[in-house]
């Protein structure tokens, strides 16, 4: 079979969910967990210069919504979703977690950060006083727990978020491990650790406790390819592996298991270098009226070269870029208009002024007419609304 590029495009984006039209009512938990099925997972990131990062892909797919609904799914049984290390640290729902051990979990002692794998290695009792200490104990911090245990930070280092005490490394390692879980996070985004019975929804407990129970490699890889590829509609190996960050020569084999089995149906795009596989059951729109602001995050976005080679757009995030070298901006959100990627807009919430700020405009070649300023305009004042800023203060568009 072969597509051509538009249909690969207009495919990925109804795959994402971002080709349905955004709910005439007010958006409810159900909705929510939709989201979280189409996508399969949302990634998160501390940065709040606009939002944190894991609210905005469910407002680029239903408008405006209540976050607290989203935390109430995170934070309070029974739990449609939880945080693991997927696609970066990311939120997913409680029957996905499982099926990262084989990818993640048992790399926990050789394909985590030096710190939390030298904690088990160094300090072997601790890592077993702390486990003890989560189990029997309610969700608490790592600075609650580190009080509880007598531990202390170490001084200050240079670097912010890396000055961890052992306590915190042994945490990490547990987290990564999958012997705790987290039962949310605080509003200064600390994460709360918990015991896996206190985390896992009723329907979910035995899977989450009985590791015997858990899928062989194989059959995870396969899942974990089945979701990525629901997700995206249609997908290279690379694309795949991404989605979970799972290794390519685990990926590739499943993706073949996935054809031999007429799961999924192999592909060619025209233009694309590599052959792919598409989701039999995708939606294939002849036309997509999609409108949408989307995170440096989004799934749609997160893995630039599927953008570049879906989209033409070239897409890098400037945050860590020192401001004198930036060309688009600090926090800057592709523009989804119709099927293409239509601008790049760089947002700050000015919350003590009560004020959504558009720092700069960067429209694509040939865009930025009045109709397309019109609709951004319509967004700037969607997202406006979701954040509770009474107005929205743009700069001109950058030529």
């Amino acid at each position: 079979m072969r597509l051509s590029p538009g249909a690969a495009r207009r495919i990925a984006i109804a795959a994402q969910g971002l080709a349905r039209p955004r709910p005439g009512h007010a958006v409810t938990t159900r909705d929510l967990i939709r989201v979280l099925e189409t996508v399969g997972l949302v990634q998160i990131d501390s940065v709040n210069v606009l939002a944190r990062s894991h609210y905005l892909p469910f407002f680029s797919r239903l408008g405006p919504y209540d976050p607290a609904l989203l935390d109430r799914m995170r934070d309070r049984a029974p739990r449609r979703m939880v945080e693991y290390w997927a696609h970066e640290a990311s939120l997913l729902p409680p029957s996905t977690w499982p099926l990262m051990e084989h990818p993640r979990m048992r790399r926990a002692e050789d394909g985590s950060w030096g710190g939390i794998q030298r904690v088990q290695r160094e300090h072997p009792e601790l890592v077993a006083a702390v486990l003890d200490e989560v189990a029997s104990g309610p969700p608490r911090t790592a600075r609650q727990l580190e009080a509880a245990l007598g531990h202390e930070r170490g001084p200050k280092g240079e670097h912010w978020g890396w000055n961890w005490s052992l306590v915190k490394n042994a945490l990490e390692h547990l987290f990564w491990a999958g012997r705790i879980s987290s039962a949310g996070r605080t509003s200064q985004f600390e994460r709360r650790y918990a015991g896996l019975g206190r985390v896992a929804p009723p329907e979910q407990r035995e899977r989450w406790l009985d590791r015997d129970a858990w899928p062989d490699p194989d059959a995870a890889y396969d899942e974990l390819a089945r979701i990525a590829v629901r997700a995206m509609g249609v997908a290279d190996a690379a694309d795949v592996a991404d989605y979970f960050r799972t290794r390519r020569d685990r990926t590739e084999p499943a993706l073949q298991r996935l054809v031999a089995a007429g799961e999924l149906l192999p592909v060619e795009v025209d233009g694309w270098p590599r052959p792919a596989v598409l989701d039999p059951a995708a939606r294939r729109p002849r036309r997509v009226q999609a409108r949408a602001l989307l995170s440096p995050f989004d799934s749609l976005v997160w893995y630039r070269p599927r953008v570049e080679r879906i989209f033409g757009f070239r897409y890098r995030i400037e945050i860590y870029t020192p401001a004198e070298q930036r060309v688009h901006g600090y926090y800057v959100l592709p523009f989804l208009l119709g099927e293409e990627l239509v601008g790049r807009i760089d947002l700050k919430a000015d919350r003590s002024a009560g004020a959504l700020r558009v720092q700069q405009v960067t429209w694509e070649p040939g865009r930025g007419g009045r109709s397309d300023a019109a609709e951004l305009d319509a967004e700037l004042h969607q997202l406006a609304t979701f954040l509770t800023l009474p107005t929205v203060t743009p700069r001109p568009p950058t030529p």
